[in-house]
């Protein structure tokens, strides 16, 4: 628990634009080695650490809202691959403020963040699971900081995962938001992402844990 209160602190004294390459590989390094087994949400089939300051405001299976500060940040965790032991590919984007692939005791990732107008888009996939996050340029460092905390504390329970009904987890993937595949594109699914899983009038839902 230290060690992650620590590095979120690093990130916020960080955050920024200068010395990204330093910068952001030494805050998902710090994140990826650590060997805390820290959680505090709990799911069916796994579970992960959410950083002080955050809490998950919608959910639907296994896509979930986390909300800080106005900030929201995309979760969806890819139990499909994660079962097959199927890693997305990587290709650099150039045009990008950064782009770069990572990877610790064989799980593999990528952090890649582009300008959107005023703002910036973060994606970040790492442990068979994708964070994306817009925001100012000032929050940069945090958004980075809290998204490879979470994904770095994803922990899959086998056992419960390989007993689910795998037709059931086919068709729920068919009707969701591939947000995996953005990467090395000039664009990202984040707004259409954000548009399918977003309430469009939250006064005529009564559970505000759900998406849809």
């Amino acid at each position: 628990m230290k060690k992650i209160i620590v590095f979120v602190l690093l990130a916020i004294l960080l955050s920024g634009c200068t010395k990204l390459d330093s910068t952001y590989k030494n805050v998902i390094n710090e994140a990826i080695t650590s060997k805390n087994e820290v959680y505090n949400t709990y799911r069916k089939g796994y579970k992960f650490y959410l950083p002080k300051g955050l809490y998950v405001d919608k959910k639907d299976e296994y896509n979930e809202v986390i909300k800080s500060n106005g900030v929201e940040y995309f979760l969806y965790i890819d139990i499909l691959n994660y079962l097959n032991k199927k890693e997305n590919s990587f290709v650099k984007n150039n045009s990008a403020i950064y782009s770069e692939e990572f990877s610790y005791n064989n799980k593999y990732g990528y952090v890649e963040i582009n300008k959107r107008n005023d703002k910036y888009l973060v994606e970040i996939m790492y442990n068979y699971a994708k964070i994306e996050v817009m925001v100012d340029e000032e929050s940069l460092g945090l958004a980075v900081a809290n998204s490879i905390v979470i994904l770095s504390s994803i922990y899959y329970n086998d056992n419960l995962l390989n007993n689910l009904s795998s037709d059931n987890i086919l068709n729920y993937s068919e009707e969701t938001v591939d947000i995996f595949k953005t990467n090395g594109k000039d664009t990202s699914n984040f707004l259409q992402y954000k548009e399918v899983y977003e309430d469009d009038d939250e006064e005529d839902i009564p559970d505000y844990d759900l998406i849809r």
